[in-house]
């Protein structure tokens, strides 16, 4: 795929995710009226990866969900690379709006309730479809909908002084952080978009080790013996970790960086 220089892509190989992700592909350029389309073959693809993980998706085992031959996919997606491509894009979906204009935090703290609304619509995004922890890495084609992620973060921290390397470095460490919570979450088989569970059976799974070795591991045994007795401070890893980081950016906009 070239560009109108006549430049190669640095999509490379991609090149097919970019056209079925942004050049409008829809129906094969030959043969009999389509039956099928890309939204259909993507929604199928989608409830299997829900349903068993990425590794449960084959193009065989879609053309078997829809009743046709892995060949009749083949006229509409190229390969499995470019299928993900376009699962990505739709599990995704949408970003969040961005807050009305009178919503609470305006002014120099509505930069933060929006921050905080993306963190949390994207949280809930990977716990209803964990495979995308495992697909949406690498170098690869963003589609339409991530895309559009990155830029309604990016538009939450428009006015706050800061640069733009700042604002998308900040986006990251906010993506970063949400991550991690989902991905423990999924490595313990948790599909609850309650983001306390993990740290239940954090808990639970550190008690156990420590039973008997406490005098071996003081630091560990006294903080979980702390958080035992205080329920309030319990299953705030999410939370806390998402607060300290927008407690961290106004801090660091209110040095003169930005305006807070």
């Amino acid at each position: 795929m070239a560009g109108d220089d006549g430049k190669r892509s640095v999509f490379g190989d991609q090149a097919g995710s970019v056209e079925l992700l942004w050049g409008g592909r829809e129906r094969p350029s030959r043969g009999p009226k389509p039956a099928l389309s890309l939204e259909r073959i993507t929604r199928t693809a989608i409830a299997l990866a829900d349903a068993g993980g990425l590794g449960a998706v084959s193009m065989q085992r879609v053309a078997g969900e829809l009743d046709f031959t892995k060949m009749s996919l083949y006229r509409y997606v190229p390969g499995k690379s470019e299928l993900v491509a376009l699962m990505i894009d739709m599990a995704m979906g949408e970003p969040p709006g961005a807050p009305s204009p009178d919503a609470p935090g305006q002014g120099g703290g509505r930069w933060r309730v929006a921050l905080r609304a993306w963190a949390e619509a994207l949280a809930a995004v990977y716990h209803r479809h964990p495979w995308l922890l495992g697909a949406a890495v690498g170098p690869r084609v963003m589609g339409p909908n991530e895309l559009g992620w990155t830029e309604r973060a990016l538009g939450a921290l428009g006015d706050t002084g800061l640069t733009g390397g700042e604002r998308l470095d900040a986006v990251v460490v906010v993506h970063g952080h949400i991550r991690s919570i989902a991905q423990v979450s999924a490595s313990m088989g948790l599909g609850s978009t309650r983001v306390k569970e993990p740290e239940q059976v954090m808990s639970a799974a550190l008690n156990e080790l420590l039973a008997g070795r406490a005098d071996r591991f003081p630091a560990v045994a006294a903080a979980v013996a702390a958080t035992e007795a205080d329920h309030t401070s319990r299953d705030q890893a999410w939370e806390f970790g998402l607060e300290r980081i927008l407690d961290g950016l106004a801090a660091y906009m209110s040095r003169g960086r930005g305006i807070g």
